[in-house]
């Protein structure tokens, strides 16, 4: 649950909005000022990404993926320091980290997209800052759970939910030498999450989203975060020319992506997950403790 403290300031903030707004305007500004300070990683990292490629000189003593690699440790210290991500969430973070740097290495090498920068901190073509931007999908899951008190119900059989991840995550590798059944993924991930309603509170009121939604508006939002990373050159994938938007097929590559990285963060949050259907009084009671 939120913090004593952060949800005071969370409810001053949402009397404050509503005192001056309508109901339902005060509710979606509250809405996106807390999805910004869930993606706040996220967020730092792309203005990052934004600020040394305007900045940045080729005759710098560092280079600028080198930049970036430092400025992401030095964040995820701070976090830590500042106890906005738990050494519990960091760990499991960390996982889904490790696996997206695989992933990257793999796809690097087949040539499916490309960093044309040089890098001291670079391995088999791959910056290291690259991991963090796994990390960064895996910090706003853990920290919107909590930012928001989600509930995840009903939520379907947790080892049912481990196998789809896995199998998501293989077929990233498989693709290119089997038959691509991302297909049938996509509707694995209706089949099994479809029923699952993601229950938020913004300020003193639920509301709910079905699970497969949010999935898919959160792979919109990183499409739209990539198209900022290949128009600075961050990285470019396979037959992109200057000033072309990534594939709309990208979407649908995040939109399964982030169900593994869900999965690996609710290796931390399984108190949010519910396998009836969501109990709101249960829920305000809890929330009222808190």
């Amino acid at each position: 649950m939120t913090a004593p403290t952060t949800r005071s300031l969370e409810h001053r903030m949402g009397d404050w909005a509503r005192a001056r707004l309508p109901y339902a305007v005060a509710e979606l500004v509250m809405f996106v000022l807390k999805q910004g300070w869930a993606c706040l990683f996220g967020g730092l990292l792309l203005a990052a990404i934004i600020t040394t490629k305007l900045v940045w000189q080729p005759d710098w003593p560092v280079q600028r993926y080198d930049a970036l690699f430092l400025f992401a440790i030095a964040t995820q210290v701070i976090f830590l320091w500042t106890k906005l991500e738990t050494w519990e969430e960091a760990r499991v973070i960390l996982l889904f980290h490790l696996t997206g740097t695989a992933m990257e290495w793999f796809k690097v090498d087949a040539g499916s997209w490309a960093y044309p920068e040089a890098g001291v901190f670079k391995l088999m073509g791959v910056p290291l800052f690259s991991g963090f931007m796994y990390a960064a999908v895996g910090s706003y899951m853990a920290r919107v759970i909590r930012v928001f008190d989600m509930h995840f119900a009903p939520y379907p059989r947790f080892a049912l939910t481990l196998a789809l991840a896995g199998a998501i995550y293989v077929n990233f590798f498989a693709h290119h030498f089997l038959p691509d059944i991302r297909l049938g993924l996509f509707v694995a991930t209706v089949a099994l999450y479809g029923r699952t309603r993601i229950w938020f509170c913004v300020h003193d009121r639920h509301w709910w989203m079905p699970l497969p939604l949010a999935a898919f508006l959160s792979a919109l939002a990183l499409w739209l975060a990539e198209n900022v990373g290949t128009a600075t050159g961050t990285w470019i994938y396979s037959g992109q020319v200057g000033g072309q938007l990534v594939s709309f097929a990208k979407i649908g590559s995040w939109y399964l992506l982030l169900y593994v990285a869900f999965v690996t963060v609710t290796l931390v949050s399984r108190s949010a997950l519910s396998a009836q259907p969501l109990d709101l009084a249960g829920v305000a009671a809890k929330l009222a403790k808190s």
